[in-house]
């Protein structure tokens, strides 16, 4: 059905636990798990970012960095670790394997095979720690958070398609929530993912890059985010990883970036933490990608009011 601003939407009924199942996990404080890079590399090249970069990280420096931005999100959340696994050397991009909300997890079904060895780990560590599993069929592809993002207030989910998910997955996996979903379509290979391009901020802020839309998800993003709202950042920006950001309340985690738009979020009232994560984006991630939201969405924008 279509919204009244002319959204498409998939309206779906909620996940129902069984009667012996256990509550699931509930926070408090904004929760995150992360996964440190032991077995991090660029192996092979499954998106542009990868590309010349193949064995070329330091990994002392990836570690550092990596230490860097858990050492800042500690400072304003809880932060659980899973364990690294020998052949997973992706899986520190822990954002892609799932979306969580209310404790239930729609676990990731991978478009690439080199990435396939993460999801076990990963739906062994949810079941473990109390979440709902809802999984993702095989043949139909879907990358977590990487595709998949809430809006601050945990009302709306946007969903990508185009490049790794597949547009099929949305009513799948919008069955887990009774959440509208309004589905984007990305046209440009260098962002992947939606959290390339797209990310929600507290206030009912929107930063995101333009080009990487076609015309129709173009305008759905301006019928739900007044132009007062709207933080559209340029090419350069966006090629930084610019929209791939960490925002609780007023702060936002974010890779460096060579341009004024650390002070144009200032000037709209958060506070940039921007935090070197160069050897992620040789992999094409930087802070989102690196972590994986637990508790509710609403968490983060209850920090800022």
């Amino acid at each position: 059905m279509k919204s009244s601003t002319g959204l498409q939407l998939d309206t779906v009924s909620s996940t129902t636990p069984s009667r012996n199942s256990p509550p699931p996990p509930q926070f408090d404080t904004p929760t995150f798990l992360m996964c440190a890079p032991q077995w991090y590399d660029v192996d092979y090249v499954i998106n542009p970012w990868m590309a010349g970069n193949l064995h070329r990280l330091n990994r002392d420096l990836a570690f550092a960095q990596w230490r860097e931005l858990h050492r800042q999100l500690q400072l304003i959340a809880d932060v659980r670790l899973i364990p690294a696994v020998q052949g997973s050397p992706d899986m520190v991009f822990v954002g892609h394997t799932a979306v969580v909300q209310h404790g239930v997890a729609a676990v990731s079904s991978f478009a690439h095979p080199e990435r396939r060895v993460e999801e076990q780990p990963v739906r062994r560590w949810l079941k473990d720690h109390g979440f709902l599993l809802w999984e993702t069929p095989r043949e139909t592809a879907f990358e977590g958070e990487g595709d998949a993002l809430f809006d601050a207030n945990g009302k709306l989910l946007w969903a990508a398609h185009g490049v790794r998910t597949c547009l099929q997955c949305h009513r799948h996996l919008a069955q887990a929530w009774h959440l509208p979903v309004v589905s984007l379509h990305l046209v440009d290979p260098r962002f992947y993912h939606l959290d390339t391009c797209f990310a929600p901020l507290s206030g009912g802020h929107l930063m995101y890059f333009p080009d990487a839309f076609d015309a129709a998800s173009r305008v759905a993003i301006e019928n739900a985010y007044p132009e007062e709202k709207r933080i559209a950042v340029n090419e350069e920006e966006a090629t930084a990883f610019a929209c791939n950001v960490i925002n609780i309340g007023e702060t936002v985690l974010m890779h460096k970036v060579s341009s004024d738009l650390s002070r144009r979020l200032g000037r709209l009232g958060f506070d940039v933490v921007q935090i070197d994560l160069s050897e992620f984006l040789k992999g094409g991630g930087s802070a989102k990608s690196l972590v994986l939201r637990l508790s509710d969405i609403q968490l983060q924008a209850e920090i800022a009011s």
